[in-house]
């Protein structure tokens, strides 16, 4: 496995994320070495979704007011349907995330955060794939969506569902080992 060491990585995320895609990558990337920091909109915890119901809360590290993208090596986006659609709508999540692309540092983003590429501009031209329902919004969004577990373009990693897991953070943690992309663009 790769090291991650000196690596941190911000998960973005707010209430309504789905657990297993913020708890699950948070662990492989801290397994392999890296800092992680859950930045929301807000302090204090956040709860997570699982099997439609409420779950665990999670401590936030930081808010969006005390972080740029350069406190960071690369960005996670977890999905669930609430979590995108809420961080999709607030202009300093948006902005966080185009930073990222426009900085060429490694972006990951499982099921419904993909939403929230979209919403900052950055699919055109890309490979991506997402949860399935919201292929259209995705290809309208000016990628080009494959069904497939996990897919790679320049630095920025995507998977359709938690089943998807176990290959989304296998290549998260590649491509923030293999650090910036000359062709990660905005």
């Amino acid at each position: 496995m790769e090291n991650l060491e000196k690596k941190t990585v911000a998960i973005l995320a707010t209430d309504g994320f789905e657990e297993s895609e913020l708890k699950e990558p948070k662990k492989a990337l801290e397994e392999a070495g890296s800092d992680v920091h859950i930045v929301s909109l807000k302090t204090g915890e956040i709860k997570g979704w699982d099997n439609g119901n409420w779950s665990n809360a999670y401590k936030v590290d930081k808010t969006l007011d005390e972080v740029s993208q350069s406190n960071y090596n690369a960005l996670m986006l977890p999905g669930g349907v609430i979590n995108p659609d809420i961080l999709r709508r607030n202009d300093k999540a948006v902005g966080f995330v185009k930073s990222f692309f426009e900085n060429k540092k490694p972006v990951a983003a499982i099921c419904h955060a993909p939403w929230l590429l979209a919403e900052a501009d950055v699919l055109k031209g890309r490979k991506v794939t997402s949860y399935n329902s919201i292929k259209t919004d995705i290809e309208n969004a000016g990628a080009h969506w494959l069904d497939e577990e996990v897919v790679v373009d320049e630095g920025l990693i995507t998977s359709r569902s938690p089943e998807d897991l176990p290959a989304f953070n296998a290549k998260l943690v590649e491509e923030v080992y293999e650090g910036k992309h000359e062709m990660q663009t905005a």
